[in-house]
């Protein structure tokens, strides 16, 4: 699955998310790869040993090691400049201390997972993406023989950020059976669709696929890819800018053109057409694209709301300096500008005369030297095994697989706090039912929860 090039004398991984090595990004990894190893704060990780665990999708690949440290096959080149070390634990909204928490090995073999949710309907089953067109489902700690949904016939993953993307079940889902798919089609343009489940609660019918909405990519790259309903009922989608680098096309910042945004829609008609809610903030300007919630993004890989507050997290991959999360509280009538292209986080890039007077900045953002190339949104933990966690967002580095928690000081103020170091290709986070969360191993196929460490 990797090729890989040569640095300082050392090979280096070319990863299969191409917002992970464009250009600009080699010349960090070839500064990593000769920076010197520094010690950074690990995660312990537990794999489960049944037959459960074992690799089912890629025999050829060796199981995870059953370790008490992160597999140094596993871990990124150190970055140039080292990451945080572990300090005095955030006391808002409560104590916690990195140090308590561990990751617990759920599932493996899975090719190439870059989503988990649940469907909301009371049977505890976890939905896995597969970034080659499968859904899989994860039940009683077994992954099912057959997928839920297979559509690896209509989905181009040929380039990096190409594939299956993301994956949102109706809120309604126990009583309709709708669930939606975002992938890119034999042309590379993004497809979002519902499908139907078939008279077999584990199985999807195929042949229900009702299209909603294709976008033109007019780069294989900054597809955006998640898919999630708000508190509202309404489907939000995000959408890259379309890819090259620098946003060539300008389309972050182009009100009439629906990539590098957030999209807003309903999708509630049987017939599968959506509508626009009325209070969509450009709904019945001429000038703008009705389905624009927010926009100014470069490639919104993973955002999520908080269950508990309706908050809004959306993370926002680089270009080859910042990473950035934009937060939008629940009260927000939408329409901010986060500010790409002519910022990139707090940067100005120069690629514009000027950045916007309006602008929103991210509450978090950190530097490639800092930590990592390319930043994967997470969730606000809300469960019940982990009190100390409430209220905390999650979020990480897909290269370096560090882990940041942030939330709010006693002053109002976000703080960012490393949380640890899982040792893999982070590829997104997911959560189940009970607000649990999980990470996802890009290239190691596994499953992980996060727990408290025994």
């Amino acid at each position: 699955m990797m090729s890989r090039q040569r640095y300082c004398g050392v090979r280096l991984p070319r990863f299969r998310l191409a917002s992970l090595i464009l250009g600009p990004l080699s010349f960090v990894f070839a500064l990593a790869a000769c920076a010197p190893a520094a010690p950074t704060p690990s995660l312990l990780i537990v794999t489960p040993t049944s037959p459960a665990f074992m690799p089912t999708a890629r025999p050829t690949d060796p199981a995870p090691t059953v370790t008490v440290t992160t597999p140094a096959t596993e871990t990124p080149a150190p970055s140039e400049t080292p990451p945080p070390t572990i300090t005095a634990p955030m006391t808002v909204p409560g104590a916690f201390n990195p140090l308590d928490y561990t990751l617990a090995q759920v599932a493996g073999g899975l090719q190439e997972p870059v989503f988990l949710t649940h469907a909301g309907d009371g049977s505890g089953r976890l939905f896995i993406v597969e970034q080659p067109g499968v859904i899989r489902i994860l039940q009683d700690g077994a992954l099912s023989p057959e997928p839920f949904l297979d559509i690896t016939g209509r989905v181009n993953d040929r380039s990096n950020e190409q594939g299956l993307l993301g994956l949102a079940f109706h809120p309604q889902y126990a009583a309709n059976g709708w669930f939606f798919v975002n992938y890119t089609d034999a042309g590379g343009d993004t497809v979002i669709a519902r499908f139907q489940v078939s008279s077999d609660p584990d199985r999807a019918d195929p042949a229900s696929e009702t299209v909603l909405l294709t976008v033109d990519q007019p780069y294989p790259n900054h597809n955006g890819g998640d898919l999630a309903f708000g508190p509202d009922g309404y489907l939000y989608i995000g959408l890259g800018d379309g890819g090259s680098a620098n946003d060539p096309q300008n389309n972050a910042q182009n009100l009439e053109s629906l990539l590098g945004k957030l999209l807003r829609i309903d999708v509630n008609a049987p017939d599968g057409a959506y509508a626009i809610p009325p209070d969509n903030p450009f709904a019945g300007r001429a000038d703008a694209r009705p389905e624009i919630w927010a926009w100014g993004l470069r490639n919104p890989w993973r955002f999520s709301f908080d269950r508990a507050t309706g908050d809004l997290y959306i993370a926002d991959v680089g270009q080859n300096q910042i990473e950035e999360v934009n937060f939008q509280p629940a009260g927000s009538g939408g329409g901010e500008n986060y500010g790409w292209r002519p910022l990139e986080g707090t940067r100005f890039t120069g690629l514009d005369p000027a950045a916007p007077a309006d602008a929103a900045p991210p509450v978090a953002e950190y530097t490639h030297a800092e930590g990592g190339c390319s930043v994967t949104g997470g969730y606000v933990y809300r469960g019940q095994a982990l009190p100390a966690l409430r209220g905390v967002y999650l979020f990480a580095d897909y290269c370096t697989g560090i882990i940041w928690s942030l939330a709010r000081d006693a002053a109002g103020q976000w703080q960012r706090q490393v949380f640890g170091q899982t040792g893999f290709l982070v590829s997104s986070f997911g959560e189940d039912a009970a607000g649990e969360l999980y990470l996802l191993g890009h290239r190691d196929g596994g499953v992980y929860q996060l727990v408290s460490k025994p």
